[in-house]
């Protein structure tokens, strides 16, 4: 059960490796890529714990000898402190130019190590081997790598596509069903955003894929990624299509900021509800039926998903204060917030067309479906 799905990007392309039992072969995978057989992996903690002594034992089969810095767990990590302590370390190594670093984590690792690996030397190789679902359908591809500051979420940052994405499907078993549910927000997106049949493949295959069937779960991982190589190919730094990959990010990033970039809310969770309130946007727009939003909200139901406010603990900021996070969005364009909306079920669209008093009353009105005052 292997899969394996090509990102043509000319002489930086490279494959995606989605299979079980990758770790034990990645000295293999990796070996072509190096000049000499040794490499420098970056992790955290938890990661650390359960996975890096398979990594490394995996890398030794092949005769690669292998450093590694562990980070802390969790969002806190992915700001400046942590890269410019990734950034010495990597010097430390004495990792030259034709060198490779690992990246071994979920998107935080990922993002945080790809940044680290494209300022370093102006540029080093690096290879992502994802560790969450979200991380393997959705972070690891595509080479963008970023960092959050006080302003919002990944607003400092560089496109560096990696050498190599290896996606173990068995990494998968050791995740919280909770970690596991908000990758999962992702890949709904992708059926939401471009692929009725695939959403329609996932409400009949995806509290099966959640239950543990690998085989659904490699097949979940290679459609989505395939999607997300198809739609890189087309437009690598986001001019156009790209950013139909944001749909439910415009919302989500402001409710995680709201949320202080905390355990109260996951990043795939977010999009997961911002999946829903821009559903509930188009349908008020009258883009598309009240059917379509209610189809979205009934899976994320049937996944056992957040997909309301109110299902957010804590107290939240009124619609206004989350209007003033979302303009601190990446996607403002010339003072315009752009909204990816949906003319149905796999028909987004980007748009700065959107009246800024519709998006205050869908605020409000979810809001007042959380006894909140909006």
């Amino acid at each position: 059960m292997r899969h394996d799905v090509r990102v043509p990007l000319g002489d930086r392309a490279y494959t995606v490796r989605i299979a079980p039992g990758l770790l034990a072969q990645a000295g293999a995978e990796i070996a072509p890529l190096l000049k000499r057989p040794r490499v420098s992996v970056v992790t955290e903690e938890t990661v650390a714990a359960l996975h890096l002594p398979a990594l490394q034992a995996g890398l030794r089969a092949a005769g690669i000898e292998s450093e590694a810095l562990i980070l802390p767990p969790g969002e806190g990590t992915k700001g400046w402190p942590q890269l410019m302590r990734t950034v010495e370390w990597l010097l430390s190594q004495k990792v030259e130019r034709s060198g490779l670093v690992i990246a071994f984590g979920g998107g935080v690792i990922g993002d945080l190590v790809g940044f680290a690996a494209a300022i370093l030397r102006r540029g080093v190789r690096f290879v992502q081997v994802p560790t969450t679902l979200l991380a393997q359908v959705d972070s690891s591809v595509g080479g963008k790598t970023g960092i959050n500051t006080s302003h919002g979420k990944n607003l400092v940052g560089a496109f560096h596509q990696p050498s190599l994405v290896l996606a173990d499907i068995d990494v998968l078993g050791t995740l919280a069903p909770r970690d596991f549910l908000a990758g999962y927000g992702e890949v709904a997106k992708y059926g939401l955003l471009g692929d009725a049949d695939f959403f329609e493949w996932l409400e009949a295959n995806g509290p099966a894929l959640a239950a543990g069937d690998t085989a659904l779960r490699a097949e979940a991982i290679r459609h989505s990624v395939q999607m997300k190589a198809d739609i890189v190919v087309r437009d690598e730094t986001e001019q156009g299509d790209r950013a139909l990959l944001n749909l439910g990010h415009t919302f989500g990033h402001a409710l995680e900021a709201a949320t202080g970039y905390s355990d109260r809310l996951l990043h795939g969770e977010g999009v997961a509800i911002g999946c829903a309130l821009a559903f509930e946007l188009s349908a008020r727009l009258g883009l598309c039926s009240q059917e379509e939003p209610s189809r979205v909200r009934a899976h994320l139901t049937d996944m056992k998903m957040k997909r309301d406010l109110s299902d957010i603990p804590g107290d939240l900021p009124d619609a206004e204060a989350l209007l003033a996070l979302m303009g601190q969005d990446k996607k403002v364009v010339d003072g315009q917030l752009r909204f990816i909306l949906a003319r149905g079920i796999g028909e987004a669209f980007v748009t700065a067309d959107v009246p800024v008093e519709a998006v205050r009353d869908v605020l409000r009105d979810a809001m007042r479906g959380t006894g909140r005052r909006g």
